[in-house]
């Protein structure tokens, strides 16, 4: 029921793409350890299975080098083709291995990134719509739709791939040492490529993230340009909004351009040391069976193993850049997960929720500070705390009480009513719902607790009854009606399809008026103790707006409802009125005796009135 903002303030400053955590090495590999735990049985079935592929990849060239010896020690033919079968068999088997181990390893990638995904949603929708603000849309689509996606294609891909061809490398070396240990220092000529892998990787996780904060940027800024489009519009901010577009992209082309540099270096320097064991081996082999101290045989099996040693490492090295760039979405994936939020809000199963007792909602000396209360740094380096913009303020609220909070714009009506709703915690002192704290409580309590409403709202794409349904998956089609008729939506009535009339790009395109009626109807579906309005009715025309919240009034009645607004005929119909200025509650009473004492609120009814 509550909607997030779209930043536009400061807009044409560049977000850094790090406004959330990016989760480091260790925990990293923690994430990885515990996923590969939660499926291990089938990873270490697709382990036993590489291995087994592997191994009999390496009959071939053996039982080959034994042709070799066997034609020219004038074996017989029958020999021949008994050990040319047994090659024909061992490669049947290390296909089907092989294809089975893929088999495998595409399960076990799906579901694991199947997991990913959900819990990446769960600790989403488990962020707070303050966290939301400062971090920016861009960031957390990115890393929910890119860096989820380049998971997904390692997982999926590139990690069976890389498992059957480092147990093939592994296999082939060790063959070739068992060969003739000499012959198998030549293998050593591979690791010519290390300097370069060595390189490559301490700058490769670095660079995918810059890369990955860059795309989170462009993101956040195209997000932000497209919902605010009538806004650059309107004050002519088409060519500062360009030029931001274009430092963007700038900033993108960069971090791609390292990410493709560091490949370049990469890729050749790899691909010689490819030939290098080759060479030795046929070198120091002929040399050796030149002497007697060495077959033919055995030379050409080396020197095939050897050579196909090539298709699994170049199979390694066409995946380490996606491993690597991968590695560096994970990071960014999971680290939505140190978010305090996202731990907060995935709380123990055994752990008991705390349950309120009772309605009654108390504020006690409440200061709350944005961000924090850290903006900056201080001559000495340390953070200087922000300007309160809540200062110690004091409030009780009655069960089935309807207060309404008014004041001039700035005077922290809307920071309180956020704090009433648990979407933010005070910096000191305490919001509780029948004494138990209202940021503490488990999503689900909270909701059936306490909603707030704002001017701001979200139309989901599909019908009419699925965007009622989200406040009450059990609703029938007649108490959806009843909501509708609650909130003064007659509109719905006229749908061509009714409740099964689809929203959106290529249905009904609701206009504000209508989209505010939704989310109002979500409201009286949720049916909660207390609810938050927050000009809730700004966008409805004035007489809409007084017969919306008339009959609201008529359906919540018997419950708390603390409405924040600056038509004061709202006040007017209150149970009590509270008057914030500065950041203080500096008169509470009803609204005769708040006129009657010629105070702060007497002057904003004059002013209204007049």
């Amino acid at each position: 029921m509550t909607a997030t903002t779209t930043r536009t303030a400061g807009a044409d400053d560049l977000p850094d793409g790090a406004a959330l955590p990016v989760a480091d090495a260790a925990t990293t590999r923690r994430a990885a350890r515990r996923l590969i735990r939660l499926d291990g049985r089938a990873f270490a079935l697709m382990l036993a299975l590489n291995a087994l592929a592997a191994g009999a990849g390496l009959v071939g060239p053996w039982l080959l080098g034994r042709i070799v010896d066997t034609v020219r020690g004038g074996g017989g033919v029958r020999t021949v083709d008994r050990l040319a079968l047994v090659i024909l068999v061992c490669a049947l088997a290390q296909l089907l291995l092989a294809r089975y181990a893929r088999y495998v390893g595409h399960r076990f990638g799906e579901r694991t990134v199947a997991r990913v995904r959900e819990q990446y949603v769960d600790r989403a929708l488990a962020l707070p719509a303050a966290a939301v603000e400062r971090a920016g849309t861009g960031d957390l689509t990115a890393r929910g739709t890119t860096d989820v996606t380049s998971v997904a294609r390692t997982l999926r891909d590139a990690a069976p791939e890389v498992f059957i061809a480092a147990a093939q490398a592994l296999f082939l070396l060790g063959a070739v040492v068992a060969l003739d240990p000499l012959l198998g220092l030549c293998g050593l000529g591979l690791l010519s490529g290390l300097p370069a892998v060595r390189w490559y990787l301490r700058r490769a996780h670095t660079a995918y993230l810059a890369e990955g904060a860059a795309t989170s940027a462009l993101a956040e800024l195209l997000a932000a340009t497209a919902a605010g489009a009538r806004t650059v519009e309107a004050l002519g901010l088409h060519e500062r909004r360009t030029a931001a577009g274009e430092r963007a992209v700038e900033r993108c082309r960069r971090t791609r351009t390292r990410t493709l540099f560091l490949r370049s270096v990469l890729l050749p320097a790899v691909e010689v040391s490819y030939v290098i064991p080759v060479v030795g081996v046929l070198l120091v082999g002929g040399a050796l069976h030149g002497r007697d101290g060495i077959s033919l045989g055995v030379v050409v099996s080396a020197a095939l193993y050897l050579r196909q040693l090539s298709e699994p490492m170049a199979t390694i090295l066409l995946w380490i850049e996606q491993v690597q760039s991968s590695g560096a979405a994970f990071a960014r994936v999971e680290g939505l997960g140190r978010t305090p939020a996202a731990t907060k809000a995935v709380p123990h199963r055994s752990a008991a929720p705390a349950l309120p007792a009772d309605d009654r909602i108390d504020v006690t000396a409440v200061h709350y500070a944005y961000d924090n209360g850290a903006v900056g740094r201080g001559p000495d380096g340390a953070p200087t705390p922000d300007r309160d913009v809540l200062h110690g303020v004091d409030l009780t609220i009655r069960p089935g009480e309807r207060i309404a909070l008014v004041g001039p714009s700035g005077a922290g009506k809307s920071t309180l009513g956020r704090l009433l709703a648990g979407i933010d915690a005070p910096r000191s002192g305490s919001v509780t719902v029948g004494r138990v704290p209202i940021a503490e409580l488990d999503p689900e309590v909270l909701r059936r607790q306490v909603v707030l409403v704002t001017q701001e709202h979200h139309v989901f794409l599909g019908t009419v009854r699925d965007n009622l349904r989200i406040a009450a998956p059990d609703a029938d089609d007649t108490a959806l009606r009843a909501a509708l008729a609650a909130v003064g939506a007659e509109w719905a009535k006229e749908l061509p399809a009714g409740l099964d009339t689809e929203l959106g790009a290529g249905g009904h395109r609701p206009d504000g008026t209508q989209s505010q009626q939704l989310a109002l109807a979500r409201v009286v579906l949720a049916d909660p103790h207390t609810l938050i309005l927050d000009e809730a009715t700004a966008l409805l025309d004035p007489r809409t707006a007084r017969h919306t919240e008339r009959a609201l009034a008529a359906v919540l009645k018997g419950r708390t409802v603390i409405a924040i607004a600056h038509r004061l005929h709202t006040a007017h119909d209150a149970d009590r009125v509270a008057v914030m200025e500065g950041g203080r509650l500096t008169e509470l009473g009803t609204h005769d005796d708040l006129v009657a004492t010629d105070g702060a609120y007497a002057a904003l009814w004059r002013s209204w009135h007049g």
